[in-house]
């Protein structure tokens, strides 16, 4: 049975018929075609899906998007704003903060969470920031970098 909810997605209020079991994920990438959001693993493991949920950064792969029902979400094709990008999507491209780019999106949803939070923070913070997603293959010496760079451009 089917239950219709409202959600506002990166400023646009979206209003569906969805199925009880269906992840916010999938909610995202199959119904709205917001694909930027990935998916990894469905167990919560590598974080690629990761989105802000009322502020707070969620793995959209944990939630049902019933879940969401009156809810804002911002993914990671929000972040840019007016066609320019948030200092943290520059910070990935001027620092090399990815590679093969399929944990960008939740690296970037999840250093946009600690930004919020800490505008300043240390390397060990950024780290701890960004424990929940898995890359497989950068190191995390140049997402860290990215992170950082982000914090200083947003400082001026």
């Amino acid at each position: 049975m089917a239950h219709a909810i409202t959600v506002t997605v990166n400023g646009q209020k979206h209003q569906h018929e969805v199925e009880p079991r269906l992840l916010l994920v999938h909610y995202l990438r199959e119904v709205l075609g917001l694909t930027g959001t990935h998916i990894g693993c469905d167990t919560s493991q590598c974080g690629a899906c990761t989105v802000f949920y009322n502020s707070l950064a969620v793995k959209s792969c944990t939630m049902f998007a019933v879940q969401a029902d009156g809810s804002e979400v911002l993914t990671v094709e929000g972040v840019a704003s007016n066609g320019d990008l948030d200092p943290i999507q520059e910070g990935f491209w001027e620092e090399h903060g990815l590679q093969c780019g399929f944990c960008t999106p939740g690296m970037i949803m999840a250093s946009y969470q600690l930004l919020k939070d800490n505008p300043d923070p240390s390397e060990a913070e950024i780290r701890r920031a960004i424990d929940g997603n898995l890359c497989r293959c950068t190191g995390y010496q140049h997402i860290v970098n990215a992170v950082a760079s982000a914090a200083r451009k947003r400082k001026g």
